[in-house]
């Protein structure tokens, strides 16, 4: 049934308002014709999110379904776990994790734990699954949806954050400025260097609890979450789509087609509850 999966996996993500505190790199030196204002609402500038935010979005939703599942996950931080606040790390292990590569004698020759094995962990050994940035940009023609690209309008915000002492008559204490994305529509592009069942059986759960769980603080996506920034609709789309068919769940003029409607029933009736059972079986097994 794997056979049937590609290696490449793509997951649509909505956003009404997305805050990287990792930074978003646009492309304002190819749009502003020397007249860029970052605030003036008719400029077209596109960008890039990075990989690592929404790396770690995504990770920390496997990291629940392994937990709930009554399994361990290798810590994300530090191999040699040379940590400044020594506290702080036993209290991640008490809360759901075990010490880095503690899953594992040989971690070249191992697979260890499902998470050691999808994101890796010392340095010279590569995780199994690649997260690429999204590319946004505001003219929906120009997106490419099959390379994992989203429609979004880019904007920098200026917040003043003010006294709330009645003397001080509102005072500025200080300015803020924050990239955003707004009205974010798109997908992320996954590829698996190796396919394995239980991967897309976590992928599938990790995705359904983080759109479960999407208006939880610990869930949500980006910085500025205290401004309503990072609550994010995601799903995964059906990997049984071609890429025509890809495409039409991004037109908005069009519906699925029959063949989607019985790929949608084949991937639920079927693929989804095996693939599901493999991480099951994997997580019982142990590393």
């Amino acid at each position: 049934m794997i056979d049937s999966i590609d290696r490449d996996v793509f997951v649509r993500i909505q956003t009404d308002l997305l805050v990287v505190g990792d930074s978003i790199m646009t492309d304002r030196h190819h749009a502003s014709n020397g007249n860029y204002e970052d605030t003036d609402p008719q400029n077209q500038i596109g960008g890039i999110i990075p990989a690592f935010p929404l790396s770690g979005w995504l990770r920390h939703g496997m990291e629940r379904v392994v937990r709930d599942y009554g399994a361990t996950a290798c810590h994300p931080g530090e191999a040699n776990a040379n940590f400044r606040k020594a506290n702080v790390y036993d209290r991640d292990l008490e809360a759901g994790y075990h010490e880095k590569g503690a899953c594992t004698d040989d971690p070249k020759e191992d697979d260890g734990c499902v998470i050691f094995d999808l994101f890796g962990g010392f340095g010279d050994i590569p995780g199994k699954v690649m997260r690429r940035p999204i590319k946004f940009n505001p003219v929906r023609s120009s997106v490419d949806y099959t390379r994992g690209q989203a429609e979004g309008h880019y904007r920098r915000l200026n917040r003043n954050v003010v006294s709330r002492n009645r003397e001080d008559n509102r005072e500025p204490l200080r300015n803020t400025e924050i990239d955003a994305v707004a009205n974010l529509d798109g997908c992320w592009h996954l590829s698996f260097r190796e396919m394995k069942p239980e991967f897309v059986g976590l992928l599938i759960e990790a995705i359904e609890l983080l759109q479960r769980n999407k208006t939880d603080y610990m869930h949500q996506l980006g910085g500025a979450r205290n401004f309503g920034a990072g609550i994010v609709d995601c799903e995964l789309i059906n990997p049984l789509y071609e890429d025509r068919e890809l495409k039409r769940v991004f037109d908005r003029g069009r519906g699925a087609t029959n063949p989607m409607d019985e790929k949608d029933d084949r991937w639920e009736a079927e693929y989804r509850p095996a693939f599901v059972n493999d991480l099951k079986e994997r997580i019982e097994e142990g590393p």
